[in-house]
This record gives structure tokens, sequence and C-alpha cells, in this order.
């Protein structure tokens, strides 16, 4: 049984695991970023002062064999009630099972435990915190709804983030994190928005740590499209410097998708300032990484995104290599 670490959050993190969660021989654990603030994560965030469900709802249907049918139940939305309204099922009943066993960590895995998931979902740090990015013009945006959705037609870069408490004076690693990091097999960070999804996640105090520590290889799924207010006209290596600066260590890996979209898709695509991901600048840099460039695209859904099947078998062969 080869142990398995995923990082990351959002939908890049639900295909990676929904791929990931058929191979028998993969023991899964997906570390989940904490800093949600849209929908209604955010609002049960803000009016119940809990950690925001989403990203681990997201990891659990993920990870359920009961996937399908779980995913229709638990992420339809309440119409009737005005409190309820516009929250989903599966939300509430987190929030809920947290409430009830005093620990957000322990209303995951009782929710996960209702879904017979195959796996474990552990939350980056059990402290409260928002999401702050400074541009490069020293402007700061809260929150991590802002950051993901600019408004406007222009805004600075990202020129750093960072996370705020709201109740202590650092925020900290949840300790059963270290503990999957260190007996790793794998690492494997992405697919998912950058400064969002990701870089949360390895900013928390004692992740980076752990990360410099271990023997286990650091694969980074790069993403395919470049994002406008987070990623905006990044190339290949822009990506893997801001993360290798995030967890101060080089990667190990990088796994690419090397087929673009279709032309119709891409114009699409270029209306929303999101261009595709080149590997830039063969100069030698990319030498001491290797590279894992292959057709990863999945060609149905009519969005761009990574295939699930083929990015966990892909991932599965590397992790069972000798």
């Amino acid at each position: 049984m080869h142990k398995i670490v995923t990082i990351g959050g959002g939908s890049g993190q639900y295909a990676l695991l929904a791929g990931l969660r058929d191979f028998e021989s993969l023991d899964i654990t997906a570390i989940v970023s904490m800093v949600d603030s849209g929908g209604s994560t955010g609002r049960l965030r803000d009016e119940l002062g809990i950690l925001p469900p989403g990203d681990a709802l997201k990891c659990i249907l993920a990870l359920s064999p009961h996937r399908d049918i779980a995913r229709t139940i638990f992420l339809k939305r309440f119409t009737a009630d005005r409190r309820l309204a516009g929250h989903n099922a599966g939300n509430m009943l987190i929030t809920m099972l947290s409430r009830y066993t005093g620990s957000f960590p322990s209303g995951i895995q009782a929710l996960a435990e209702i879904l017979d998931v195959r796996g474990h979902i552990l939350p980056v740090t059990i402290d409260k915190a928002t999401l702050v990015a400074e541009l490069t013009d020293g402007t700061r945006i809260y929150g991590e709804t802002a950051i993901d959705m600019p408004r406007g037609t222009q805004r600075e870069k990202i020129h750093d983030v960072f996370l705020v408490p709201h109740h202590s004076n650092t925020i900290t690693v949840y300790p059963p994190v270290l503990k999957a990091i260190r007996q790793a097999d794998m690492i494997v960070i992405g697919p998912g928005d950058l400064f969002t999804s990701i870089v949360p996640s390895l900013i928390v105090h004692g992740v980076k740590e752990g990360l410099k520590k271990i023997k286990a290889p650091v694969l980074f799924i790069l993403n395919i499209m470049t994002k406008f207010g987070e990623t905006h006209q990044f190339t290949g290596r822009d990506f893997v410097k801001t993360l290798e600066e995030a967890i101060g260590r080089p990667l190990n890996g990088i796994i690419y998708n090397n087929r673009k979209p279709s032309a119709e898709l891409l114009l699409r695509y270029h209306e929303q300032k999101a261009e595709f991901v080149e590997l830039d600048n063969w100069d030698g840099w990319w030498d001491e990484r290797k590279i894992y460039a292959l057709d990863l695209l999945e060609r149905t859904a009519g969005i761009v995104r990574h295939d699930s099947r083929k990015l966990a078998a892909l991932i599965n062969d590397l992790i069972a290599s000798p």
C-alpha cells in the first residue's frame, strides 16, 4: 500500500481524488485549504464562526464510493426556508456534526464515515484565518473570494499572500497533517488556483518545515490555463518558482498537460483573459526537475480541466515505479 498525500482545494483537488480513489493500492490523505470565504461556506463561517466546510465536503464526495448519488444529495441547495436558502445539505451537515462533536476534524470524519470514504481528509489548520493578498501597488485584498474574482478589467499582480488569524497570534498546522507528510511515499500539490487554493495551505506555519524534511518526492500538477487576477500572463516557470518559494525547496517533478484545448475553447478562455500555460525557455533551468508531459486534458466537459482518470493513472504509475 503506497501512501499519497494531496495538498490543494476546490474543484482541482476533487478531480484528482476522484481518480485516485479507484486505485486500491493507494492510501490517500487529502490536506484541505481552510480559507474558502464564498457562498454557503462563507456564510456559515461568518454566521456561526466555524471553519469553512466547502473544500472538505468536495474531498469527502470525491473519495466516496457513493460519489454520484452523494453529489446529488449533499450538493442540493435549500430554497424553502429563508435561513437555509443558498446553503447545501453537505455543508450544513458538516457544520452540525462539528458543533455536536466539538471539533471540525471530527465533523469531517463523521460525514466521511456515513459515505464510506476510503482515505483521510485533514484540514491544514483548525485555526480560523482570513487570506490576504498584497498587490504590486501595495493594495491589500481581504478574503479568498475577493482575491479569486477581481472586479473590473485591470488589477495589479499579486506580490504576496498571507494569513491573518482571527483569535490568536499565529496560525499553526493541524498536527496529523505533519504525521501524514512524514509518512508519505509521495506528495502531490495541485491542481488548483495558485494563490487561493494551493499556496494558502503551504504558508500555514509548520507545513513548509514539514515538506523540507522529507525524502519522499514532491510533485506539482501544473495549471493548464492562467487566471486573470491571480496568474495573469504566468509562464510555467512562474508557477513553479512561486510554489518553490512557498515550500522553501525545489520540486522533484512537474506534471504537465501538453495537449492544447481546441481553438474554439481557447478563444472562449481568451475572452476571460486566460491563456494556455507553456513550459517556457528550455535553457537548463528545468533540468533539476523531472517533467512528466503528456495529454492529460479532459475532452468531454466543454471546459478546460485535467482528466481525472488520466491524471490518477499517471500518478499511480509514478508512485508504484521503483
